[in-house]
């Protein structure tokens, strides 16, 4: 466990988190590097003897240290911006192992992707495929190109983090691909090298996964049939992890599935976690500054606050909240809900929870190492926290906290 209680201190790997806190200030992102590492390498032994690339997905958690630990395991890219190709380029990752996907591809990020020799653009629309190839004969290239298919599959959970139903923006439908990869394999400036599919994220049962692969499956030997020759098939992320109660299959299990759809055919497999990769290899460290009774609630007010972590507000998500310092009787536990001092009623962090705190206290809100940081803002003009990567008994700081005066540096007050 990368997070564990040692002499009542609860400790990234070897190092206590209050002396985090001591030296980086709150509220700070901290992170294991064993943990990351570790989950990484749970895809790469279940997929161990087939040709397959694990393509970490960049929106989970951005930050160039983690990218450049995961490149140097070997990890490839699923980006959706030409910010992230920045950053995997920025980390020492290879242009040639990064799918770029995404609905709104901008003709300046198609244009770099190109430039840069990315691995393959995953079009998810005609007018997108028509912009690539278009891109391509000015640059006097050959783009590499799959298609995202929409296999209008149920997730089976959140709404907002669904997308592989018929009404989702995402990809093409999956009754229009072969008629789309047929028009495809006729344009001179595009290479047609695989196919793909994302059918939502936080999945916990390897059942909707695995039929999404089923039912992809079908199309490629349909495409095979038609004389369209892939080289990949990326059968996206999206796989849970523990929250709270949940229990999702390991990731072993979602990898079975999906070598047992392939089959004997020969094509490369590719997966792109996120959240399973870096979720649980994350905490927010943050201080109480106010503890305020209340007659129908009570608050703990800390210094991290929704711009920090916006996914309680957004999806109602659970985070487990642990204080730093082990209660030693003299804070009685009592019903908080956790908040921050931002000006939303919606500004929570955690509601309901049965905690001893007291003013100045440490808490650490845990599985926030995916879509935490990296969907933070400056909401309220507050700079962002710190991150911090913890190796053992190092603690590195990946990324410093920004000053007030960085948060403007780019306004211009005019004459």
């Amino acid at each position: 466990m990368p997070f564990v209680y040692r002499d009542g201190v609860l400790c990234a790997e070897q190092v206590p988190l209050d002396s985090i806190a001591q030296r980086f200030g709150t509220p700070s992102y901290v992170y294991s590097r064993a943990a990351i590492e570790g989950a990484y390498r749970e895809f790469t032994a279940a997929l161990a003897g087939r040709d397959a690339m694990v393509c970490y997905s960049v929106k989970a958690n951005s930050n160039l240290a983690i990218l450049a630990l995961l490149a140097r395991l070997g990890a490839g890219f699923d980006i959706v911006s030409g910010g992230e190709l920045a950053r995997v380029l920025a980390a020492g990752g290879d242009p040639r192992k990064t799918l770029f996907s995404g609905v709104g591809k901008s003709e300046a990020e198609i244009r770099l992707a190109l430039e840069k020799d990315i691995g393959c653009v995953n079009v998810e629309s005609e007018a997108e495929l028509e912009r690539v190839a278009s891109i391509a004969r000015l640059l006097k290239k050959r783009a590499p190109v799959a298609l995202r298919v929409n296999p209008d599959i149920d997730a089976r959970t959140h709404p907002y983090i669904s997308t592989g139903l018929q009404e989702n923006k995402f990809g093409v439908a999956h009754a229009d691909a072969e008629r789309i990869y047929l028009r495809a394999v006729r344009m001179p400036d595009l290479e047609v090298v695989g196919i793909g599919c994302h059918i939502g994220s936080l999945l916990l049962d390897a059942a909707p996964y695995v039929a999404a692969a089923e039912r992809l499956m079908v199309l490629v030997d349909r495409l095979e049939a038609a004389g369209v020759r892939l080289r990949h098939i990326d059968l996206g992320g999206g796989i849970g992890i523990r929250y709270k109660e949940e229990s999702p299959e390991p990731i072993a299990a979602f990898v079975r599935g999906a070598l047992a759809a392939l089959g004997r055919r020969g094509h490369k497999l590719i997966v792109d976690p996120g959240r399973s990769i870096v979720g649980n290899a994350g905490v927010l460290l943050t201080r109480v500054e106010y503890v305020k009774p209340g007659n129908t609630r009570s608050f703990l007010v800390v210094d991290a606050a929704m711009n920090d972590l916006i996914r309680p507000p957004l999806y109602g998500a659970w985070h487990e909240v642990r204080p730093v310092r082990e209660a030693e009787g003299a804070a009685a536990a009592t019903v908080y809900d956790v908040v921050g001092p931002v000006c939303e009623s919606a500004d929570f962090l955690a509601k309901e929870r049965r905690i001893a705190a007291r003013e100045g206290d440490l808490l650490a809100i845990l599985s926030t190492g995916a879509y935490g940081m990296s969907m933070s803002s400056n909401y309220n003009s507050r700079p962002r926290a710190a991150e911090v990567l913890v190796d053992g008994q190092a603690a590195h700081l990946v990324r410093r906290r920004e000053t007030p005066g960085e948060l403007f540096a780019l306004e211009r007050i005019p004459a």
